[in-house]
């Protein structure tokens, strides 16, 4: 399924060591609508494309890739991501892995709108902050800082977040023990350790979704 691009578990690949770049960029990236702020700063090599910022935005956020995902770049008409397979007709939808972000992102055009899964519609910020000098010896991508657990995946967008939330902090609710048992046992909405971030080489969830996918 081309929407479902997360290489599966005990294949994840190693991160790129960025010799050839000088810079990377910075990114903040913050989902939408939920308080207290969910939130990452990034840093990705500037040979990136919008396929592989993707790919950075899924991992550092804890997502697992498994839906569809748009850019929407203010003064650029249509998205950036992946056509949906039930799409008839021609698309707006440019595919990431051809765009280079380095021609989108600068000081004057510093926003854009990440969504990901057009189910739960999760509307993220992603705000470019400046471009850094690669540091000797440092892997990018890489995770600098960040707040809080990302929801868990199909949880219902927003509203359902709000009531799984609710639902889990109330031993009484009936269905506290279900809704434990779906998330795996337990579920801390405070957590989050930039440290502990793993990124995918986006070149590898690329073949892996696509590629494989059509063998």
């Amino acid at each position: 399924m081309v929407g479902s691009s997360r290489a599966p578990q005990g294949k994840r690949a190693k991160p790129r060591l960025v010799k050839d770049s000088a810079f990377v960029l910075q990114f903040r990236v913050e989902l939408l609508g939920i308080e207290p702020p969910i939130w990452r700063r990034i840093q990705v090599p500037e040979d990136y494309t919008f396929w592989d910022l993707h790919v950075a935005i899924q991992d550092s956020m804890g997502w697992f890739d498994s839906h569809l995902h748009a850019f929407r770049v203010v003064g650029i008409a249509g998205d950036i991501g992946v056509r949906d397979e039930d799409e008839i007709g021609p698309s707006e939808t440019r595919p990431g892995w051809k765009i280079p972000i380095r021609e989108t992102f600068n000081d004057g055009s510093p926003l854009a709108a990440y969504e990901y899964d057009f189910g739960d519609s999760w509307v993220h910020e992603v705000r470019f902050e400046g471009y850094f000098p690669t540091e000797k010896d440092i892997k990018y991508p890489r995770c600098l800082d960040g707040a809080r657990h990302c929801p868990p995946e199909d949880c219902g967008g927003v509203g359902g977040y709000e009531n799984f939330l609710r639902v889990i902090a109330d031993s009484k609710d009936p269905e506290h023990a279900s809704m434990l048992e779906w998330v795996g046992g337990s579920f801390d909405p405070g957590e989050f350790d930039p440290a502990k971030v793993e990124f995918d080489d986006p070149k590898e969830r690329w073949r892996i979704a696509f590629q494989e996918a059509s063998e």
